[in-house]
């Protein structure tokens, strides 16, 4: 994986926090300086946290498994929609549903519900229902999807969390920490990283900075699974030279088998030559008897 180019970081105005007067204290570590009463994010730190983020994010995506991508402000909606739907990764860009992790079943009972009305207009049982009742079915049917078609796909809970900006959705950072998944997240110069497992230092209202960090991730998410189909298609093939190795070997024993059994019953009839018992004193008498005219 190429490393973030610090130059495209600067164009995109990564850089550009907040102004001074509603910075939070706890980002000093990654602000550079203040200018025009503005601060100015360490873009060299920036780069190091984007490859730490973009490393694990790959890894995740490599083991078959889901990063949630929380993104519902409106310069970032879009554009997250549009990035992670053609990396097949879930994500939330309307409201956040309160209790989307921590009531986790409640929700995938709503999903299973959206599946179920699909399947009625596919089969035909939505032809039979009067006028009134495809109306309601069809409403309920488009405020399902608008709210939990992007997370249709979302059978478990996912393994991280990405998150746009940490004080709108600051819900969904708390769901997160509560059930343990980690969090990756932009941070501006504003908000609390504490709460953040992967902490980004970056402007989050530009979205020229927002799509930058998003590409970088769906890049690592789909490196991430061409490497898991890789390996994949290697198995089979793997698979196949063993089971020839071992017919090759079952082949050999029982050629070898063959050899051997001649062998074997030579000994057995030399053991019972061997093993003839001796004549005895009155068997030499009744001879010496026939013998005698």
């Amino acid at each position: 994986m190429s490393r973030t180019n610090f130059q495209e970081l600067l164009e995109a105005g990564v850089h550009f926090g907040h102004l001074k007067r509603k910075w939070n204290p706890k980002m000093a570590p990654y602000i550079f300086m203040e200018k025009n009463g503005i601060h100015i994010i360490d873009l060299h730190k920036t780069v190091v946290k984007i490859d730490e983020a973009a490393a694990a994010v790959k890894q995740i995506a490599k083991s078959g498994r889901k990063i949630l991508f929380v993104a519902t402000k409106k310069q970032a909606k879009d554009i997250v929609a549009e990035r992670i739907k053609a990396v097949n990764m879930p994500y939330v860009t309307e409201r956040w549903p309160g209790g989307m992790l921590t009531n986790f079943p409640t929700i995938r009972k709503a999903v299973k519900k959206m599946n179920s009305i699909d399947k009625m207009m596919t089969d035909g049982t939505f032809d039979t229902l009067s006028k009134r009742e495809k109306l309601q079915i069809q409403r309920q049917r488009a405020k399902l999807e608008k709210n939990l078609g992007s997370i249709a796909n979302l059978n478990r809970l996912p393994t991280a969390l990405f998150v746009v900006d940490v004080q709108k959705e600051y819900i969904a950072v708390r769901e997160a920490n509560r059930l343990n998944i980690p969090v990756i997240a932009m941070v501006d110069t504003c908000c609390d990283p504490t709460p953040i497992d992967f902490v980004i230092p970056a402007n989050d209202d530009a979205s020229k900075s927002i799509a930058l960090i998003v590409d970088i991730m769906a890049k690592a998410i789909q490196e991430g699974l061409e490497e898991r189909k890789a390996e994949k298609d290697k198995e089979p093939a793997a698979t196949k030279k063993e089971e020839g190795v071992k017919t090759r070997t079952r082949k050999a024993k029982k050629a070898a088998e063959v050899v051997q059994e001649p062998e074997e019953e030579d000994e057995v009839e030399k053991v019972e030559e061997v093993e003839k018992p001796a004549a005895t004193a009155d068997d030499k008498i009744d001879e010496e008897q026939q013998l005698r005219p």
